[in-house]
């Protein structure tokens, strides 16, 4: 059996849908699963046993000419499942045209009325690993399995606890305020070492944080972890502190301990965290703004961005005092 899984948005969204390739492993352990992704996410799934291939659609340089050269090899491989978790027309198109015996996505896709099956979309409620296992429940059962990653060994090898934080967010606001971090740090536990994790692109803003922080045991690894090491390292912290974003769900593929920061969005778009030591912190005051976008904005569309300014680091430090 093959079957075909596409999933080409963010690192958070493919950190997610390999709850799939658990489930569908546990049905069908001998089935060659391949996972399309977009150029960039490919180095999450280094290492993932169930994994026959990872196809890789480059959207950015050439994503038209990549759309129709992926085309060809999906028609080639002969799948009997194709299974798209994405709501857009590009990847309906590979759905629809794939040659697979059964193609399956959700409604909100304007091409699902090609597919074989047309699965609804619950979008406010249900977590979005339980969204996307309604994609393969009437092939399997409705048991929602966890997503799950499988970093290496981690040469970085700490020798006090610690916690990391993670303070980066593609969007404006779901980033919790950077002087909010420095705050943070400064106030959190003395005897703790502190890593601050990020990109390549965030080095200059956990820079800044660091140095503003001024605090000894603070270490800035931006850029210098790829994704898995820096799942590596967080399922060995003390405490995550993380924002609405990949990182979050890094946390949930590890298993890790994870502190989510929701500021203009909110838990029940379905993208909260999911490890077993995990807890959500988000302003108290109900703002009639918030939610403002399903996204996030490059700023705050009332101005004041309250939804993140106004959560109190008593209530990040809270999560530390009720662990021990």
């Amino acid at each position: 059996m093959k079957i075909l899984v596409i999933q080409t948005a963010f690192i958070g969204d493919v950190i997610l849908a390999t709850s799939l390739l658990e489930k569908i492993h546990y049905h069908f352990p001998e089935a060659e699963i391949d996972f399309l992704v977009r150029r960039g996410n490919e180095s999450l799934l280094k290492n993932h046993p169930y994994l026959h291939e990872t196809l890789i659609w480059d959207k950015k340089s050439s994503k038209y000419a990549s759309l129709w050269k992926l085309l060809k090899t999906i028609r080639s491989r002969k799948y009997q499942y194709a299974i798209n978790i994405q709501r857009f027309g590009a990847t309906g198109l590979l759905t629809a045209f794939s040659g697979a015996e059964t193609t399956v996505g959700f409604d909100k896709n304007p091409l699902s009325f090609l597919f074989s099956k047309k699965i609804q979309h619950r979008f406010d409620g249900p977590h979005e690993v339980e969204r996307n296992t309604d994609l393969i429940s009437w092939l399997t059962d409705a048991q929602v399995f966890p997503p799950r990653l499988y970093p290496f060994e981690l040469s970085l090898q700490p020798t006090s606890p610690y916690v990391c934080l993670a303070p980066s967010s593609v969007w404006f606001t779901k980033q919790y305020p950077e002087e909010k971090w420095v705050e943070l740090i400064q106030q959190l536990p003395s005897h703790l070492q502190i890593y601050l994790l990020g990109g390549p692109g965030d080095r200059e803003l956990v820079e800044r944080i660091q140095k503003a922080a001024n605090r000894e045991k603070v270490e800035s690894l931006a850029g210098k972890l790829s994704l898995l090491e820096s799942a590596a390292l967080m399922k060995g912290a003390v405490m995550n502190y993380v924002n609405d974003s990949g990182p979050m769900h890094l946390c949930s593929a590890v298993n890790a301990p994870t502190t989510a920061i929701f500021c203009s969005t909110v838990p029940t778009f379905g993208f909260g965290p999911l490890s077993e030591v995990s807890s959500i912190v988000e302003v108290d005051e109900k703002l009639t703004c918030r939610p403002c976008g399903i996204h996030g904005y490059k700023e705050c569309p009332e101005g004041h961005f309250k939804c993140g300014k106004d959560i109190r680091t008593e209530q990040l430090l809270g999560v530390l005092t009720t662990m021990s």
